[in-house]
């Protein structure tokens, strides 16, 4: 039975002793026809809500939520000088025509664009990037499939739980990298700034044939006087009806409903 859970956070990567809370979370990935998982941190607290805790312990490859961290890479070894570092469009043709330009890394993480951020991890390299890999504890830390798709396909593996983790430490500027990394990598996440909150993040698809489907949304919300952060991995049957965000979209609903982003 799929349940929300709420625990104080003893650590970041387990919570300890979850107890049952009611919450009308189930019904968000029912209407997406999906199971998953949901975990929100609420930092004034220190408290964890997990909706599906087993979910959140299996590992999954990361998808397009690398994207955050290969933008890290990308700066701290000064691949990337900035947020406006073009790298130019090869000129064959793309899964989407939004990929089909020349894009910056602001640009390029704001449309998922796969080809800049292939492109980024061959120039950093095998070695160098399971250099930063391993500083991180970045899942697994199984690059072989191959520098420029271990993200996507082979056996790079990570938990919706240590995806928490890690951006509790990116929002803290407590992963292995410069402030200056952390700042701009977090100023490129932000999706959405008005006056009561801000809310940063990134997307992620895996599409695997003859399996499974998952979609990610992991982030933050910034209120006037706290900070929620969130994952959502949400899982279909391959041969399921696909509407790409549907991760995002049940995120924003859940959010709402908890009167987070009103």
């Amino acid at each position: 039975m799929m349940m929300l859970l709420t625990a104080c956070a003893a650590t970041n990567k387990q919570p300890a002793q979850p107890t049952l809370i009611k919450a009308s979370v189930k019904t968000v990935f029912e209407s997406e026809n999906a199971d998953g998982c949901f975990i929100l941190y609420n930092s004034n607290a220190d408290q964890y809500q997990i909706y599906n805790l087993e979910h959140a312990n299996q590992g999954l490859l990361p998808a397009s939520t690398f994207k955050i961290y290969n933008s890290l890479i990308g700066l701290e070894s000064g691949i990337i000088t900035d947020q406006n570092y073009v790298i130019p469009w090869d000129g064959k043709p793309q899964f989407l025509k939004s990929w089909e330009q020349d894009h910056t890394l602001k640009s390029a993480i704001a449309k998922s664009c796969v080809p800049y951020y292939r492109e980024l991890a061959r120039r950093v390299g095998k070695d160098r990037m399971q250099q930063y890999i391993d500083s991180m504890g970045f899942g697994n830390q199984n690059i072989s499939a191959g520098v420029d798709i271990f993200w996507l396909e082979g056996s790079m593996r990570i938990t919706p739980l240590e995806q928490m983790e890690l951006l509790q430490k990116l929002y803290s500027d407590q992963l292995p990298f410069s402030k200056r990394s952390h700042t701009i990598v977090k100023d490129i996440l932000v999706l959405k700034d008005q006056t009561d909150y801000r809310l940063s993040g990134k997307t992620g698809t895996v599409m695997r044939p003859n399996d499974w489907y998952y979609s990610w949304f992991v982030g933050y919300v910034e209120t006037n006087d706290n900070t929620f952060f969130f994952v959502t991995n949400l899982k279909k049957p391959s041969d399921a009806e696909k509407k790409f965000g549907e991760a995002k979209r049940a995120t924003l609903t859940i959010l709402n409903n908890m009167g987070i982003t009103k």
